[in-house]
């Protein structure tokens, strides 16, 4: 099976309380992009394989921790199944910018290895593989292209997405590490004096599926405690910003994400604006309004 591993990105993220576990509680309205890694899964007699390509590759790291791997070992555990698999995967999501490329792949071997199974798990057993993988892996298991998920991302409400727009990737040449930007948000916490929590809010379904309406919910809990120690954060959302797109950081970062219409923006930036990414590097894509399915090969 062949299957597109699509990009996501948070439209809103918000960082709840922290449970005795040390995990923390969070809000977010999860979007896919066209943007995608291209996954191939086939089933062998017994060998078991990993081959990655594409961009970055030098940042992948070890087979047995790439959550490809890990997905297709968890899969075969919880299926008992015999045998083996060869995993093709070719990179385009940029490693550790927030835009959740591992979970993609992740789910897209799931997908795949539901798909081919002689005695498929279903979902419920699916999305239990994925809870265990990954904040990011239910949501990217699912067909649905866009969700308002809670918990621990293991809680979703399937949305209409909103029309697809173009989206302009500002990729850093550094990215952040989930856990310490975790931590850097418990440390900010902990020292206000107020003692004030997240605030409230009352979510319209109409509102999230409209481009308007999101622009005035957009946020993200991790943005300031990552500006504060990557300044450039803030430099690459106001260039964005100045080409009159929504601009908001992705997960826990680094990449910064630009929505609108960049029909006009496309050939200007490329030519005129490099100046304004010192350090980082553009991705033209789009959101996406579907999920596209694996398809078989032979």
């Amino acid at each position: 099976m062949q299957v597109a591993a699509q990009a996501k990105i948070n439209l809103r993220l918000r960082i709840l309380a922290r449970e005795a576990s040390g995990y923390h509680q969070v809000e977010t309205l999860l979007l896919r992009l066209e943007l995608a890694d291209d996954v191939v899964v086939r089933l062998t007699s017994g060998d078991r394989t990993l081959d990655v390509s594409g961009d970055d590759i030098d940042a992948v790291g070890p087979v047995e921790k790439n959550l490809a791997w890990r997905a297709a070992e968890a899969y075969f555990d919880a299926s008992e199944s015999r045998g083996g698999f060869a995993i093709e995967l070719t990179k385009r999501i940029p490693i550790g910018g927030g835009l959740g490329g591992g979970s993609a792949d992740a789910a897209a071997v799931l997908r795949a290895l539901e798909m081919m199974a002689d005695a498929p798990l279903g979902e419920e057993k699916l999305l239990d593989i994925a809870c265990r993988l990954g904040a990011d892996v239910p949501f990217l298991t699912t067909e649905h292209a866009y969700a308002f998920a809670w918990g621990r991302g293991d809680r979703m409400l399937a949305l209409t997405p909103p029309p697809a727009r173009g989206a302009l990737l500002i990729v850093p040449s550094f990215s952040i590490n989930t856990a310490d930007a975790y931590n850097w948000l418990d440390e900010l916490r902990a020292s206000r004096s107020s003692g004030r929590g997240v605030q409230s809010i009352v979510l319209r379904p109409d509102d999230l599926s409209n481009w308007d309406r999101l622009a005035r919910l957009a946020e993200n809990h991790f943005q300031s405690v990552v500006e504060d120690r990557h300044p450039e954060i803030n430099n690459y959302l106001q260039a964005l910003r100045s080409l009159g797109l929504l601009a908001f950081m992705s997960g826990s970062g680094s990449t910064c994400v630009g929505v609108g219409d960049l029909g006009d923006a496309n050939p200007s930036w490329r030519r005129d604006d490099r100046s304004r990414i010192e350090g980082g590097r553009a991705i033209h894509t789009r959101t996406a309004t579907r999920v596209e399915p694996p398809s078989r090969i032979e």
